[in-house]
């Protein structure tokens, strides 16, 4: 994970945006990871839908560290950059963003690498057509 202070702005496309709300906390009042994990699996398989032109399924998520908790009623960004296409895999990096609804700065939650693979209506691998 790279260090916020290095890249205090998201990378990669804004791809998803979403509120938290109370039913997504857990019993401190906070949002629970697997809930921004959701959204992350998402996010990503947009982007890779769109290379792989058709269905995909998630294979591997990497490592994830969460910076901060998330409030009930913060708006989330959802960033994704592709770091790689392959025969027929999409390795995205995921980022999800605390969004200032005043235009402050955006904090950052958490990163992940998540991959995909392009799959045929049999639920096989299928390679990507570039």
């Amino acid at each position: 994970m790279q260090n916020e202070d290095e890249n205090p702005t998201p990378s990669g496309q804004l791809m998803l945006q979403a509120l938290t709300l109370p039913a997504d906390t857990n019993p401190s009042g906070d949002i629970y990871g697997g809930w921004l994990m959701t959204k992350m699996d998402l996010a990503g398989s947009i982007t890779a839908q769109a290379i792989a032109n058709g269905r995909v399924t998630t294979v591997a998520v990497g490592s994830m560290v969460f910076l901060r908790p998330v409030p009930v009623g913060a708006s989330v960004g959802f960033y994704v950059d592709v770091e790689e296409v392959g025969r027929s895999s999409i390795r995205t990096l995921v980022e999800a963003w605390i969004m200032d609804p005043q235009g402050g700065e955006a904090q950052k939650i958490t990163e992940g690498e998540f991959v995909f693979v392009a799959i045929d209506g049999n639920g096989r691998t299928r390679p990507i057509n570039k």
